[in-house]
């Protein structure tokens, strides 16, 4: 058996098996990549070396940072004063999902949903109105605008951890637009689909501001952390980790300011349990695997592979790679997809010629919008839905796609088009 026939042997076993045992991945990717390791795969030095340790942090610090901002109450806060706006529940279902949408281009999606969707739920009590569509909405909502930003979803700092971009390179990037306008672009189209689902609601809101906050430091720290992103991407020459520092940093201000203020370690103990560390180690984990896998020699197959379907053609290349990506995140988890396909996407745009940014581009979109379609494309969805069976409703699938097949196809095909515009 030959190094690569070996490395995709063990990839595709690792695979089946982060989709069976959901619950172990971080074990599951750990073990693979030790596996690599111990048949002369991998050699050690290049398993570390191969762990974005920025990406690690980032995500770290901003996991913290969120913790702090969700129990200042200000998203509850801010929520309640938005729905002040509004004249009917179809357009509190539109307001609600928009704020959610933004909200979630700075902060976890799921984070985004736990904000936002006890809010909506309330206001379907008082209505005394079905939450269950308003809470998909909200759910769907907060998946879309996670790829807008670098620090709005996982995927997007995979992204920018693999292409080395900035914060500013996701509004402005080579002189050309970034992959947020075609973000926002999809975001707009999907308004018409709000409206048109929540057609029947014109109950009139009478929403009240009961929320109060008397803490703003975790605000500032939201705020800082973009402000000095965006002021890191000013420097060419900047240290490697110099986003991590950045995030992790305000996160250990902010951590240290709640200490002192709350004269309790309390405060401390629960931003440390709200950082996934399964999610931080199976990444580690997916950064040795990859690195083995395009060692064997497997990435340059896979890009091979796509390059053949595609006939060669730019286009039918980029539109097979959206495809898939929404396809597939439709049923499976998003991160280890894209971990996955980055590299594969970069190898494609070489073997045809290419700048990789289309694809890489195009990738994103499609991985990002694909987990709308089901209640198990995404990890916010299944918050959504949790939090609705709490209070005693039940979810169909059927009610979940009634939302999710048009909300990810109007969006995903807006988005894709843009980038295409743009960058093809």
């Amino acid at each position: 058996m030959n190094t690569m026939t070996l490395a995709l042997i063990l990839f595709g076993i690792m695979y089946v098996l982060l989709l069976v045992f959901s619950d172990y991945r971080w074990i599951i990717a750990l073990a693979t990549a030790a596996v690599f390791m111990l048949v002369r795969l991998l050699p050690p030095m290049s398993a570390l070396g191969a762990v974005n340790w920025n990406v690690l942090m980032m995500l770290t610090g901003t996991m913290a940072t969120v913790e702090l901002f969700i129990q200042s109450r200000m998203p509850a806060l801010m929520a309640e004063k938005l729905l002040q706006k509004v004249p009917n529940i179809q357009w509190a279902a539109v307001a609600l999902s928009v704020f959610a949408g933004v909200i979630s281009a700075f902060v976890d999606n799921v984070a985004t949903v736990l904000m936002v969707a006890p809010v909506g739920l309330a206001v379907a009590k008082q209505l005394k109105t079905n939450p269950v569509p308003l809470i998909i909405a909200i759910s769907v909502s907060s998946n879309l605008q996670g790829a807008a930003t670098l620090v709005g979803d996982t995927t997007s700092i995979l992204l920018a951890g693999y292409m080395n971009m900035s914060f500013n390179d996701y509004f402005w990037f080579m002189g050309k637009p970034g992959i947020a306008f075609a973000v926002e672009a999809g975001a707009l189209l999907t308004i018409p689909v709000l409206l048109f689902i929540f057609r029947k609601e014109k109950e009139r809101v009478s929403a009240e501001v009961k929320t109060v906050v008397s803490d703003f430091v975790p605000t500032i720290l939201m705020f800082g952390t973009v402000v000095l992103l965006i002021a890191a991407s000013q420097f060419e020459n900047k240290p490697e980790l110099t986003n991590g520092y950045i995030c992790c940093g305000l996160a250990v201000i902010g951590i240290i300011y709640e200490l002192i203020r709350q004269r309790s370690a309390g405060v401390a103990s629960s931003v440390l349990k709200s950082i996934d560390y399964k999610t931080l180690l199976l990444l580690a984990g997916l950064f040795m695997v990859i690195e083995g896998i395009t060692q064997a020699g497997v990435i340059d197959a896979i890009a091979a592979l796509f390059v053949k379907l595609g006939g060669g053609s730019k286009l039918v290349t980029y539109v097979l790679i959206v495809a898939v990506s929404v396809l597939l995140s439709a049923f499976i988890d998003n991160i280890p997809y894209v971990a996955t396909m980055l590299p594969v996407v970069s190898g494609i745009a070489l073997q045809l010629g290419l700048e990789p940014y289309l694809f890489a581009f195009g990738l994103l979109i499609g991985a990002t919008l694909g987990g709308n379609i089901t209640p198990v494309g995404a990890s916010a969805n299944i918050a959504g839905i949790g939090i609705l069976q709490r209070e005693g409703y039940k979810v169909s699938t059927g009610d979940f796609l009634r939302i999710g097949i048009p909300f990810t196809l109007i969006a995903a095909v807006a988005g894709a088009l843009v980038i295409w515009l743009v960058w093809a």
